[in-house]
């Protein structure tokens, strides 16, 4: 297998930084919106709400340009277990990028908060008042943070000798 066909498509990569970006400051702007009480929050909330949306439009986007180009086989030189994980960690990922817009959108309707996303265009209310949805939104929260370290590669165990690949070999993302 040559470097050149390891790697992700062009198009996967973009849709992989843009959204590590927007993410990271989604995080960022929710620290932000948590800590403050001046009036920098309604500027804050105006920023977070049409940006967790467009994370579900292009995290949706993602997925269908996934199944049209699908990722590059990992080398053979890794193990079964790590085969796995990072199957795993991508299953959770993705279905942590779906729900965290979802639910975010789920509470504003549930309390009748509008979601405005620029100037008169609203979105539609998804959930009836009166809805518990704050358990989803923790557990979404956990699998994104589990997925926080593993870009990484933090191990307890000791490696005697660096790994046969590398990121730079398989593409920008593992």
């Amino acid at each position: 297998m040559t470097a050149y066909a390891a790697r992700f498509p062009i198009l996967s990569r973009l849709l992989h930084w843009l959204m590590a970006a927007m993410i990271l400051a989604m995080l960022f702007i929710g620290i932000g919106m948590v800590a403050t009480v001046s009036k920098r929050y309604e500027l804050l909330v105006s920023i977070h709400r049409p940006l967790g949306i467009a994370i579900l439009i292009l995290v949706v986007v993602r997925l269908v340009n996934r199944c049209l180009n699908p990722p590059p086989a990992l080398p053979d030189t890794v193990p079964p277990v790590q085969r796995w994980a990072a199957k795993a960690s991508h299953i959770v990922l993705y279905a942590s990028m779906v729900a965290m817009p979802l639910v975010g959108w789920g509470m504003l309707s549930a309390e009748r908060y509008p979601i405005v996303l620029y100037g008169p265009l609203q979105l539609p209310s998804i959930l009836p008042h009166i809805c518990v949805v704050a358990i989803p939104a923790h557990l979404s929260r956990l699998f994104a943070l589990l997925h926080v370290p593993r870009p990484f590669r933090c191990s307890p165990f000791p490696r005697p000798d660096p790994p046969r690949w590398s990121v730079r070999e398989y593409g920008v993302m593992a």
